[in-house]
């Protein structure tokens, strides 16, 4: 999705609790009412947790805290892009071993919904497609075209494969029990018309014809291919409709009012939480915003652990690397399966509870139709009776202000505002989404976070200027007019450099103290900044909802040749839409001075001079195999001025305990870091601007009902792995763009209090 996506949002899948031990090869099927497990109807609940959003030693008790929350499935894209890194070359290593990730859920006893795509969006970088993709001839992305087509299958082939030869699906004794092909499709599908028709019924033929014995679903789209495919199952985002025609049917989500998580039960993906991009404030979302009508009872699936966007894999543009989506398993999980805290609290209790209180329902839920009945203007009750003699009943207040008292078998029940209440045996309630639980006080149970310092040193501290760039040299390509960022880096790095000469006269008027003339240049992405003759003269970027953006500011040319470089920047490549293959970035133009004598002189189809990347970025590899790369000079944090493209190392010993740890990086600007040669993310520390004073979750859920972090910092933090750390002598390396106090860098422990 975009926004769980994430596509991680809060996926909740409804589906059946684990009865039978997955090393029983078992059938999975499916009815209009829900999953089947060896003919067992039950309700299964899922979290999303994806694996390269993790280290590996973080995964077995992420694992672990999830099952305790109450999930029987876990939920995870496939990332194309870091396991083909080009052409018939993969890497499933470390962060990317999913097999490893795939067997540790079955040594939990949890089933696995593999969400192969092979398209993700997820907020990650190219939606997840490796950037080489764009340039294979002739291909069309996410449509009835061959090129793509042919990459796409060649993936799933492969991935199925794999799980296959580890005997990982249901049906050989493994975990997984779902596999989803393509995602969140019905937009594109709209926009390619016929094409796209054609390209989602291939889509679903050729995942059939995989033989995984498990079904495959797609998910957020309408109109899925004919039922003869019915192994594909549409699982629809948030309030679209279900393909399945269905009888089930729950009370429509209330909002709960302090519990700051919400919810649906109806097998569709839903938020939980909202991920954060760069110049935003952070969103909190609540429980129990929409139970949909007319829905069956397949799988509910959260995004459980947000985890962080380690690298440059954050797409958007402008994500943050933190993707904690205010997740009920925060972004910090200590290393061990026994893990302590760090858990999200009321959330994680309260969807706890909830998870045991539908449980509780199970069986009348899964053998009967709802009765609905108005007790009021405001108040529903939704009732199922089975055959057997089970019996649940759902009591909602719709009124947003008021509370209310109904009547229900000669009850009575008293209803918060703007909530629902659970009864499994049609008498008593257990939960309400408003108030305590009767399993547990979950309203007592409130998290408190804590940055404190470690107190470790950073010390030997070196530093050097990034060169700008102004001349050609072996590493540079020179055109007639300005060229496609991505054409050039093909995202090996985020810089660009544009460099051209201008001749000025030496009659012109501003030379004898006039105005100094003006130069814009228009950009689509992300972020640029401005020299002449070396020397900065400005920056400009865009944002989230506007990419594009003009730098416009006065030069100071001397009479001659002057030298014009434009370092061009990306934050991430955008990971949704139709066509967005073809989505153009860096400064395309026009590139325009004013107020030279003539008027003013485009420059945007003169020489061109390029270079991709920056200097400093080959120490993480050249270094380490004994190769000076750089000039690295002392530097004494007691002199240090802000300068614009400087890079910073420094050296520091691991802390002792277990806790959790992330850079402070408030005092910068913007840059990448890098601990130990593994790259721990882009930064930038915008302030985020919204209305942080209001709180309420009362009525149909908007972002701006709840806010925090309103003129901080977007990100602070940063989270670095213990596993990333050796016990003495780490390296830091920062790079920052615009300017910063590297003495106020800290490695700091998160600490979570209940």
């Amino acid at each position: 999705m975009a926004a769980n996506s994430s596509s991680n949002s809060f996926w909740l899948f409804m589906i059946l609790p684990l009865a039978l031990q997955l090393s029983i090869h078992c059938k999975v099927t499916y009815d209009r009412k829900a999953l089947i497990i060896n003919g067992q109807r039950r309700i299964l609940f899922s979290g999303s947790i994806h694996y390269p959003r993790s280290s590996p030693d973080m995964w077995e008790g992420l694992i672990k805290k999830a099952k305790d929350g109450g999930l029987d499935v876990i939920d995870t894209y496939v990332f194309w892009n870091v396991h083909e890194t080009s052409p018939g070359n993969y890497n499933f290593e470390g962060r990317y071993d999913l097999v490893r990730f795939i067997k540790l859920v079955k040594k939990a006893g949890l089933y696995v919904n593999l969400r192969i795509g092979p398209y993700i969006c997820a907020e990650w970088n190219f939606g997840g497609f490796p950037v080489w993709l764009k340039f294979v001839p002739g291909i069309s992305f996410r449509t009835d075209n061959e090129p793509f087509k042919l990459a796409m299958r060649n993936f799933t082939q492969k991935i199925v494969h794999m799980m296959k030869d580890e005997k990982l699906f249901q049906s050989q004794g493994g975990p997984i029990i779902l596999s989803q092909i393509e995602n969140e499709y019905e937009p594109e599908r709209k926009e390619f018309g016929t094409s796209g028709q054609a390209y989602m019924e291939w889509a679903a033929k050729m995942a059939v014809s995989l033989d995984t014995g498990v079904p495959w679903i797609m998910c957020k789209d309408e109109d899925v291919p004919d039922p003869v495919f019915f192994f594909v199952v549409c699982l629809s985002y948030k309030h679209s409709a279900m393909v399945f025609t269905v009888t089930v049917s729950l009370p429509t989500n209330l909002l709960n009012p302090h519990y700051g998580l919400r919810i649906g039960v109806a097998g569709f993906q839903n938020l939980v939480a909202q991920f954060t991009n760069d110049q935003s404030k952070i969103w909190h979302l609540q429980l129990l915003d929409s139970f949909k009508k007319e829905a069956p009872w397949l799988i509910i699936t959260w995004s459980y652990h947000g985890g962080t966007n380690f690298g440059r894999t954050a797409g958007g543009p402008f994500i943050t690397t933190s993707y904690d989506y205010d997740a009920p398993i925060d972004e910090y999980v200590l290393c061990c399966a026994d893990m302590i805290g760090l858990i999200r609290e009321p959330k994680y209790s309260h969807l706890m509870e909830l998870h045991k209180a539908i449980k509780l329902c199970e069986r009348a839920l899964l053998a009967a139709d709802p009765n609905v009945t108005n007790l009021g203007d405001y108040e529903q009750v939704h009732v199922f009776s089975s055959k057997s003699g089970h019996c649940a009943a759902f009591l909602s207040n719709y009124n947003t202000e008021s509370a209310a008292r109904v009547t229900f078998n000669k009850k009575n029940y008293n209803l918060p505002p703007w909530s629902i209440s659970i009864l499994p045996d049609c008498k008593n309630v257990v939960f309400n989404t408003a108030n305590v639980s009767k399993f547990d006080k979950v309203k007592t149970k409130t998290s408190h976070v804590q940055m404190l310092s470690t107190n470790i040193d950073l010390h030997s501290w070196e530093t050097f200027n990034e060169d700008i760039f102004s001349s050609v040299g072996d590493s540079t390509i020179t055109v007639s007019g300005l060229l496609e960022q991505l054409n050039i880096t093909r995202d090996t790095s985020d810089y660009l450099w544009y460099s051209t000469s201008v001749n000025i006269s030496s009659s012109e008027t501003f030379l004898n103290g006039g105005q100094h003339p003006t130069l814009t240049a228009q950009s689509r992405g992300h972020a640029m900044h401005v020299f002449v003759n070396g020397h900065f003269t400005g920056s400009a970027s865009g944002t989230r909802q506007c990419r594009r953006f003009t730098f416009t500011g006065n030069v100071k040319l001397d009479a001659g040749i002057n030298r014009i470089s434009l370092l061009s920047i990306t934050a991430g490549l955008t990971n949704l839409g139709a066509h967005f293959e073809s989505y153009e970035t860096g400064v395309l133009g026009p590139v325009v001075l004013h107020g030279l004598d003539e008027g003013k002189r485009d420059l945007s189809w003169k020489k061109w001079s390029y270079k991709s990347g920056l200097k400093g970025e080959t120490i993480n590899s050249d270094s380490r195999n004994g190769i000076p790369v750089v000039d690295w000079r002392p530097l004494s944090l007691a002199e240090q001025k802000q300068q614009l493209l400087t890079w910073y190392k420094a050296k520091f010993d691991a802390p002792e305990g277990d806790e959790p740890l992330a850079l402070d990086m408030g005092s910068m600007t913007k840059g990448q870091v890098w601990i130990n040669g593994q790259s721990i993310g882009r930064y930038w520390t915008a302030t985020a601007n919204g209305n942080c004073s209001v709180c309420s979750y009362s009525g149909t859920y908007r972002p701006t009902r709840c806010q925090s972090g309103c003129d901080q910092p977007t990100q602070q933090w940063y989270h670095v792995p213990r596993s990333w750390l050796e016990p003495k002598e780490n390296s830091l390396i920062v790079f920052e763009e615009i300017g910063g106090d590297p003495s106020k860098i800290s490695l700091v422990k998160r600490l979570v209090k209940k």
